[in-house]
């Protein structure tokens, strides 16, 4: 059933059952502005799909080997004396485990901490550099210029604000922990293979002013890396990063929006994040 929506406007309440969001939130301005109610434009979302690209959170969830895994531990299921249903759990888990945020003050001392982004900061037209093939040939593959170069040529210029996000089709391994990190043992991570971002790469988005930088795979970084450089070059130029999308193969090259909410954690370095994408239907 459609949603009831109560609005005092003019003085008068009325109950709106609609599933329009638009119509509704039309509706509930009007009412908190005690002004005419203004027209009812059309669905803002309308010939766009809402694309989920993010891993859900549960006991398979692939995380950090030197982090602590996700963890939902039960504290309250059942009928109460009262006569009602409740239930309530226990998260806990490191800033680092399934899609998340990186912060700039991941990798930036005096960077921005997740309590300071804006969900602007996190949201814009979102750019899809396809490295499948390449990585598919070596594992420890790194984005390179040449491969934005390639995007380039195609689309255009990278605007500033573009979120650029790189598909390696890794995200197709998970949950299956050795194969997504290329090593399962617990509390190393210096055996780890998988591909990420060139620090040339990293460069050319920070030059290019880019929003934020996201890829399928645990890090910006390729599993081999040990000194981050691609972390530390995007966080000192201010420019967050996503990891472990999923869904990425959903995404055309150009022309879609992409949405990021992470858990607001006021200092945090980094956090667990929903992240969407509109995409333009066919």
């Amino acid at each position: 059933m459609p949603e009831e929506i109560f609005v005092n406007a003019t003085s008068r309440v009325s109950v709106l059952r609609t599933n329009n969001l638009a119509v509704a939130a039309a509706l509930l301005a009007a009412a908190c502005g005690g002004g005419e109610m203004p027209a009812v434009r059309e669905d803002p979302f309308a010939g766009y799909e809402l694309v989920d690209l993010s891993h859900p959170f549960d006991e398979q969830t692939v995380y950090w080997p030197t982090g602590r895994p996700f963890r939902h531990e039960r504290t309250a299921w059942g009928p109460q004396p009262g006569g009602f249903w409740y239930s309530a759990y226990d998260l806990a888990m490191s800033e680092h485990t399934g899609t998340h945020l990186d912060a700039p003050v991941h990798f930036a001392e005096g960077g921005a901490a997740v309590g300071d982004l804006s969900l602007g900061d996190l949201s814009g037209p979102v750019a899809v550099v396809d490295i499948r093939r390449q990585s598919e040939d070596d594992p420890d593959y790194a984005a390179a210029v040449s491969d934005l170069d390639a995007h380039e040529e195609r689309h255009g210029q990278l605007s500033e604000g573009t979120i650029v996000v790189f598909r390696t089709g890794w995200s197709r391994r998970w949950p299956d922990t050795l194969s997504y990190l290329g090593d399962d043992t617990p509390g190393r991570a210096d055996r780890l293979r998988f591909p990420g971002i060139s620090p040339e790469a990293a460069g050319l988005l920070a030059e290019r002013g880019v929003g934020a930088v996201g890829i399928d795979t645990a890090s910006i970084d390729p599993g081999s890396s040990s000194d981050f450089r691609s972390h530390q070059i995007l966080a000192g130029a201010s420019i967050p990063a996503l990891e472990n999308l999923a869904h990425l193969d959903l995404l055309p090259e150009r022309g879609a929006h992409l949405l990021a909410f992470p858990m607001k954690i006021a200092r945090g370095s980094g956090a667990p994040c929903r992240v969407a994408a509109l995409v333009p239907q066919r």
